[in-house]
């Protein structure tokens, strides 16, 4: 049986604005793997190579084919680039409506590109339905097999970790001088003078953290400042205060971050070296 669409750019721009809805009104589900996958890999190039090639004779459907990947993998990057120097950055939606916005705007191009054709010679997709041919020889057919089965394997792959994606999970500490700057820490300090230094705590955790900050000098306990209670992605940045109380040259003093509720540090201290005179 014989199949012919003549005009697939409409359902594919129904899926398109399809994937865009599941994706601004559910949170979460299996439609955004199953619309995404096409919408990052094959629509952008497909509708590009349409506007570029309307007519069925200039390129071959495997050519068309292969080049709306290529150039899928192209455009979609290109778009992520251009967007990181604009004030949205690489986001979920910019880079949403960035992409849909190309799809529909190469989309129409094609539209009217073809509309100028003639029926006979306007590109159309055709495809015959029937039972796959096993000609050829005992290795021809193992090696289709297991070329099926490693392209399944590698769309089931990209669909788990678009699926479940690994998320890093991490805090930001350092400390800077009063001018802000990694640079002029206090290194001559009096005998009850009191040492100031910038410390900032960045949450990366993509949870509400609680943070203390603790400072010691040579192991004993000088100052606490906290707590802190930081949303993700929220940045506290603060003046952090030590008095040594005791002269002597190379005095360490250590910054620890601690997260609520837990006796160890969560990220390496900080450190700082003092000469303290009376």
């Amino acid at each position: 049986m014989k199949i012919k669409i003549r005009h697939e750019l409409i359902p594919l721009n129904l899926l398109v604005f399809v994937l865009v809805a599941a994706i601004t009104f559910i949170p979460s589900n299996g439609l955004r793997i199953a619309l995404g996958l096409p919408f990052l890999l094959f629509f952008p190039g497909y509708t590009l190579m349409t506007a570029l090639f309307p007519k069925k004779e200039r390129v071959s459907a495997a050519e068309r084919t292969a080049l709306s990947f290529g150039m899928s993998l192209a455009i979609v990057p290109l778009i992520g680039l251009i967007l990181n120097y604009t004030p949205w950055g690489i986001r979920l939606e910019p880079i949403l409506y960035s992409v849909t916005l190309f799809i529909v705007i190469s989309s129409i191009i094609g539209w009217l590109r073809r509309r100028r054709l003639p029926e006979p010679e306007r590109f159309s997709i055709e495809f015959q339905m029937k039972m796959p041919a096993w000609g050829g020889g005992t290795w021809n057919r193992v090696f289709s097999i297991i070329l099926v089965i490693v392209i399944l394997g590698a769309l089931g792959s990209l669909s788990y970790f678009i699926a479940k994606p690994k998320v890093e999970t991490f805090t930001e500490f350092y400390i800077l001088g009063l001018d802000g700057k990694a640079i002029d820490y206090p290194k001559e300090i009096r005998v009850g003078e009191e040492g100031k230094i910038i410390a900032a705590i960045v949450n990366h955790e993509h949870e509400v953290v609680s943070y203390r900050v603790e400072v010691r000098i040579d192991e004993v306990k000088n100052n606490e400042v906290g707590p802190f209670v930081l949303d993700n992605e929220q940045k506290w940045e603060g003046i952090v205060s030590f008095t040594p109380d005791k002269a002597g040259d190379n005095q360490k003093v250590t910054f620890f971050l601690y997260k609520s509720g837990e006796a160890e540090p969560c990220l390496e201290p900080l450190h700082l070296w003092i000469d303290v005179t009376k």
